[in-house]
């Protein structure tokens, strides 16, 4: 297209595998403004051309199709595969990125090498925090600084992030901290009493 070099999602008839959606589900405009010159209104980016709205993209190299850079999935795509190889035994991430990242991730890598791209997928679910989903954009965002301030130990948190199941929504408040605090300290004293 005249932004950038997008991929088909209808090519890949197992597109949605990982989450369930059809490509007859996706409500076009939902997550971005759709855009006429794309084939399906799912398709995504695999580079983005440095022009239009990114003119002033701060990351940009050459590319038969312009200067540009490449799109999200595929640098996570990129990245896995470099350091990974082109199959990988465990990806994870928040459940947030199951659709429509993961999905993407998948449908470009498979691709371009082996099926399945990942074995196994583990999405952990969202951090509670007093009723909304830890966000950065909602601003609710707590830090180890953040709990190393009210003083606790890094491996409290760690303690009470560990306590649930990772598909199990973890409902964080300070109180559940203190008990992480304490059932931490139990496990360390059995361990010098038992050494």
């Amino acid at each position: 297209t005249a932004d950038g070099v997008y991929f088909a999602v209808q090519t890949f008839p197992a597109y949605g595998k990982l989450s369930g959606n059809t490509l007859e589900q996706v409500a076009p405009g939902a997550r971005i403004a759709v855009k006429e010159e794309k084939r399906h209104p799912a398709d995504f980016a695999l580079w983005k051309k440095c022009v239009g709205a990114s003119a002033r993209h701060v990351l940009r190299w050459a590319s038969p199709w312009g200067e540009g850079f490449p799109g999200w999935h595929i640098e996570c795509s990129a990245m896995a595969q470099k350091h990974l190889g082109a199959q990988i035994d465990i990806h994870t991430g928040g459940e947030d990125n199951i659709f429509p990242h993961h999905e993407c991730e998948i449908a470009q890598s498979e691709c371009s090498g082996p099926s399945p791209f990942v074995r196994m997928w583990l999405h952990k679910r969202r951090i509670d925090m007093g009723g909304e989903k830890m966000s950065k954009s909602i601003g609710n965002v707590l830090t180890l600084p953040d709990v190393i301030a009210r003083g606790f130990d890094p491996l409290d948190l760690r303690y009470l992030l560990l306590a649930v199941h990772y598909r199990t929504q973890l409902k964080f408040t300070w109180k559940g901290l203190e008990d992480a605090r304490k059932a931490r300290q139990r496990v360390v004293e059995w361990m010098e009493e038992v050494s």
